[in-house]
């Protein structure tokens, strides 16, 4: 058995994240994984769980934080991209 690395919880089903950077995280849960490797908003402080979006190293969770917070290419990110399907 391994240990969460998050909540200590010493678990059978524990998991390994390897990160971009090589490093190895354990987990017992996804609710652990995210709070410690999901990038916060910057503007509304939300974990970015989906894709979000970038501007300049700063992450967001959708483009209207992006807007509120006044990120430089704000006018230029979208949510979506083309028509609307209904």
């Amino acid at each position: 058995m391994a240990t969460c690395e998050v909540c200590g919880n010493d678990y059978w089903m524990t998991f390994e994240v390897r990160t971009a950077g090589d490093q190895v995280h354990v987990f017992d849960s996804f609710e652990c994984a995210a709070h410690r490797l999901a990038p916060s908003c910057e503007h509304c402080g939300c974990r970015v769980l989906g894709h979000g979006v970038e501007d300049s190293g700063q992450f967001f969770c959708c483009a209207h934080c992006a807007r509120q917070a006044g990120a430089s290419m704000a006018d230029q990110l979208r949510d979506a991209v083309g028509a609307h399907p209904g």
